[in-house]
């Protein structure tokens, strides 16, 4: 305890119990994701910190992302008064040039507030201080301003725990327990214990609510809040009357009767005179409403976690929402048998002594009451969600647009893309792992997980995005981290985009498959294939989806040219709708005429008929083959002529990587003689591009161009023939284009260009499989690869998709994701360092010269911690109680037969001055003898017979 800051003094008085509910990690506050430096953090109560953390989450678990200026949300605050500071101020040792800070970081002035400006909430936000009932009135109000229309959504948060997280000092006939234990309701109760914690709960009106929104908690059907007034006992008592009519009230507001009510989630201090009148009030609120005997149950939430302050309505509110959406009533932790002063004839209310399933109307029905000191009470009508209809989501129902010629077998469920994101690298960790235990634990809908994680969660700097077509998949790839991108978005924005468009001889069956997954992909290539000529269309659409076609015929330059153009300008057109804008373009061989069109240089029209011109007058030329060589051009084109083969250069691609092309037994002649040389590989392509054998082609295109009117550049363009980025804006000669076909392609040179104009550039590449790739590496590039072609087989281009945005390209998900409603996934992992003010735990300032900050008077009931003399004089009983006396109620010269309560005195004051009175006279002054003789002359006269009984007995020091 003296560890956990409580005073050695206070720790080994016999009156002290080392009890509480003990939140763990109060202390630490991951302040570098709130932006807060680390002396601000230290500063402010932990009350406030947990606060913006518990908000933040409970923002997420609503399907609301955090900083959503499409929602008006109010914010309505409470927390206990803060200890942290008045730790800090006693000590003496806050420099005042830091009071602001301390004062901004711990007063509840400014705890709404702080929480709306780091979650960008833009609604009305304010304070709500009604002691123990104040964030159930923070729930009230909430509701009202839904209603009035002052807010679209309603955040209400509290905290409520003490500086240092410690016991209590008991005080006879206070409300504190003595034997560490609550038990409201209960024979044994003998007070309450205090707890620590933070809760928070959204609110909305139901009519805003969507399908596409997580399922709520439950229905806050009518509220109502209001004071005893001075018709009580004292400021410190409850209110039987009071306590009745506010539940009257929130009955009557939410139009429900008694007899729907099947639980009533109670204040229940556990104090032997609290819960009785509480008891009674409840219970008569609910027999007029209409219960039945017997019928309510009676939870209490202090009893398994302490009294949580103003925190404490929140919490109850939290706890009945579980109730009635799960169905299952709790008992009452650690009851052992009914309080005596409890009614039990015609009474509604029992008292649960295990868990048991709800047995009474529906809807589920529930109350939910928090009364503060000083009488402002409050109470809640809650009910259980209205049931909602199974999601139709692409996992329970069959494609609404199959591929032509499926693979044969059951319809499998579609692959989805989950996104997900954290401030660090090591809360990222912590997100993975989290959400691969809540998929394996609860198998949730795929398609919601992905939807929620889209559109309901902030997108932060660190970013992992995995595929796969069910939950358990996903756990898979996820505690494995295989299969997974993981990138960082840069601070400074996205980093400029390349896109890369391969050319013939990377064509295969069925490539068109895996972009399908981009949503509008299908939309955007049928408009492709529109711009083609019937039969040769519908032959691309079965060469591009048919795994069976044969790869012969898509080999020939007359089909595999325009069904290249139609999967890279659909899924480029598929890209750009998901919000990822090209800075540049680049295409290789036949892929420049994709690129130029994404460029804007043709028209899709004009492309289509382009590039079906090419690729049939290259068919009519004579056949030949291509080599990739992973050499130095220079050196494989003298192996070349050395062995007397007539092949021409296709392709420069960087400096050890070329194409020759020619005759096809010329090339032959190359391939064997080379051996394991180089690495070489034929390209699957039954015509030498870019060789001498394509100058029959010329004249053709030459009267094909002759029809097409090219616009200047949208964007700039790294060309083939020159290697060099010709600006946007730019309007390119017309036989660019014909000759192209002839002259080697300068890929390389062409990257070398790009990377000099746009440094720092991402390279993508948008085609099958990932052929230049490896060449946009080796220039220096980072490079993402919509399709890993056959080093993914079954793989789709959503993998693409989710690395562009873990590396902090904006891409719009939706579509991508699942499609699903939004539902419940774990909240955010804070961690985050220990923050404690060294104020805090530094000893009092003893330096003379020091000039203190002001020190708040010690409490009336404090001991001093200084060491007491070895011997004194005896204090006269009449002396030193009329002196107590004048110390507590502020007036002098009492009248000997005044009456303690006439003189303003209360229930908490007198259990002060029997604190102490036992203190100054050593002695154990009984309650019921200093309640039942309150006349100054009685109060003296029971301590001095104490007093003279304990000398007889030899009792006192």
């Amino acid at each position: 305890m003296i560890a956990a800051g409580v005073p050695a003094a206070l720790a080994t008085d016999p009156d002290y119990v080392p009890v509480r509910g003990h939140l763990d990690g109060w202390d630490r506050f991951d302040h570098d994701f709130f932006q807060i430096r680390r002396r601000e953090a230290e500063l402010m109560d932990p009350q406030h910190r947990w606060m913006l953390e518990v908000a933040w989450n409970a923002l997420e678990d609503a399907g609301a992302p955090v900083r959503d200026d499409t929602r008006m949300t109010s914010v309505y605050a409470s927390m206990t008064g803060s200890e942290y500071m008045r730790a800090m101020v006693r000590r003496g040792s806050v420099d005042p040039g830091l009071l602001d800070d301390l004062i901004h970081g711990s007063e509840p002035d400014f705890m709404a507030s702080r929480v709306a400006y780091k979650l960008g909430l833009n609604g009305p936000a304010f304070a709500v201080q009604t002691a123990c009932s104040s964030s159930l009135v923070g729930v009230h109000l909430a509701v009202q301003g839904l209603l009035s229309g002052d807010c679209d959504q309603a955040l209400v948060v509290g905290a409520g725990f003490g500086y240092p997280q410690a016991g209590h000092l008991h005080q006879p006939g206070g409300v504190l327990s003595a034997t560490g234990a609550c038990r409201p309701f209960d024979r044994r109760a003998d007070g309450v214990i205090a707890g620590s914690g933070a809760g928070a709960v959204v609110l909305r009106r139901l009519s805003d609510i969507t399908e596409d929104d997580p399922v709520p908690y439950g229905v806050i059907l009518g509220t109502a809040i209001n004071n005893d007034g001075n018709a009580k006992a004292g400021y410190y008592a409850p209110s039987a009357a009071g306590q009745e009519r506010v539940i009257a009230a929130a009955l009557s507001a939410a139009e429900v009767d008694g007899g729907s009510i099947g639980y009533l989630e109670a204040h229940g201090t556990g104090t032997r005179i609290g819960d009785p009148i509480e008891w009674t009030a409840a219970g008569a609120a609910l027999r007029r409403a209409g219960a039945r005997q017997g019928s309510v149950a009676v939870g209490a939430l202090k009893a398994s976690i302490g009294h949580l302050d103003a925190a404490a309505g929140v919490a109850a509110l939290i706890r009945a929402l579980l109730v009635v959406r799960s169905g299952v009533i709790p008992p009452v932790a650690g009851f052992t048998a009914r309080n005596p002063l409890l009614e039990t004839e015609d009474c509604p209310l029992y008292l649960p002594t295990e868990a048991v399933p709800w047995t009474g109307e529906r809807p589920r029905r529930a109350g939910v009451s928090a009364f503060g000191i000083g009488g402002t009470n409050a109470h809640v009508v809650i009910e259980q969600a209205p049931p909602r209809e199974p999601a139709a989501t692409a996992a329970t129902a069959a494609p609404a647009a199959p591929a032509p010629a499926p693979v044969p077998g059951a319809w499998a469920p579609r692959e989805r893309l989950v996104l997900l994101s954290a401030a660090d690298p090591q809360a990222l960790g912590r997100v993975a792992d989290g959400l691969v235990a809540h998929l394996r634990t609860h198998d949730p809908d795929l398609g919601e997980v992905c939807d929620t994680l889209a559109g309901g969660r902030l997108a932060m700097g660190e970013r992992l995005a995995v595929t796969g077509r069910t939950s358990a998949e996903v756990a898979g790839r996820l505690a494995d981290r295989s299969g997974v991108s993981r990138g960082t978005a840069p601070v400074t924005g996205p980093a400029p985009v390349v896109f890369l468009f391969p050319g013939g001889g990377t064509q295969r069956p069925a490539m068109a498959e895996p972009f399908t997954a981009l949503s509008g992909f299908r939309q955007a290539l049928d408009r492709c294939l529109a711009a083609f000529a019937s039969p040769l269309a519908e032959r691309i659409r079965q060469a591009l989806f048919d795994p069976a076609f044969p790869a012969a015929e898509l080999n020939r330059p007359e089909l595999a040219q325009p069904a290249l153009f139609a999967v890279g300008h659909a899924a480029a057109t598929a890209l750009l709708d998901l919000g990822v804008r090209p800075a540049a373009v680049c295409g290789h061989s036949s892929g420049e005429i994709t690129a130029a069109a994404v460029a804007g240089v043709f028209s899709l029209e004009d492309a289509a008929a382009f590039i079906a011109a090419r690729g049939a007058a290259m068919q009519d030329c004579p056949k030949g083959a291509m080599l990739a060589i992973g050499a130095d051009v220079k050196r494989a084109l003298a192996l070349a002529e050395e062995w007397g083969l007539g092949l021409d250069v296709a392709a420069v691609n960087g400096p050890d990587s070329c194409v020759l092309g020619g005759p096809v037994k010329e090339v032959e002649e190359y391939l064997r003689r080379i051996g394991d040389t180089f690495f070489v590989r034929r390209l699957r392509y039954t015509h030498a591009g870019h060789s001498r054998l394509i100058e029959p082609a010329l004249p053709a295109l030459t009267h094909a161009m002759a029809r097409i009117e090219l616009r200047p550049s949208t964007l700039p363009i790294a060309l083939n023939v020159s290697g060099r980025v010709v600006a946007a804006g730019t309007s390119l000669p017309r036989d660019m284009f014909v000759t192209q076909v002839r002259q080697s392609v300068l890929f390389g040179a062409a990257l070398d260009s790009l990377a000099e104009h746009l440094p720092g550039a991402l390279a993508v590449e948008i085609g099958p499989g990932r052929p230049l790739s490896p060449l946009a590496e080796a220039g220096g590039f980072p490079v993402v690869a919509l399709d890993q072609g056959r080093d993914a087989p079954g793989s789709t281009a959503l993998g693409g998709v989710g690395a562009l945005w873990t590396l902090g390209q904006p891409i719009t998900p939706d579509g991508l994701t699942g499609g699903g409603r939004r539902t419940r996934l774990p909240g955010y992992p804070f961690s985050g360092p220990r923050s404690v003010a060294p104020e805090a735990l530094a000893p009092p300032a003893t330096d003379p010269s020091r000039s203190p900050a002001p020190v708040l008077a010690p409490l009336p009931e404090q001991r001093s911690e200084e060491p007491e003399p070895e011997s004194q004089a005896p204090v006269d009983p009449a002396e030193g109680v009329t002196r107590l006396w004048a110390e507590l109620l502020g007036r002098d010269n009492v009248p000997a037969d005044a009456d303690f309560f006439a003189q303003g005195g209360d229930s908490l004051l007198i259990t002060r001055l029997i604190r102490r009175v036992n203190s100054e006279f050593d002695i154990r002054v009984p309650v019921r003898e200093m309640l039942a003789k309150r006349t100054l002359n009685g109060h003296i006269a029971v301590v001095r017979r104490i007093q003279d009984e304990a000398d007889e007995q030899g009792l006192r020091r």
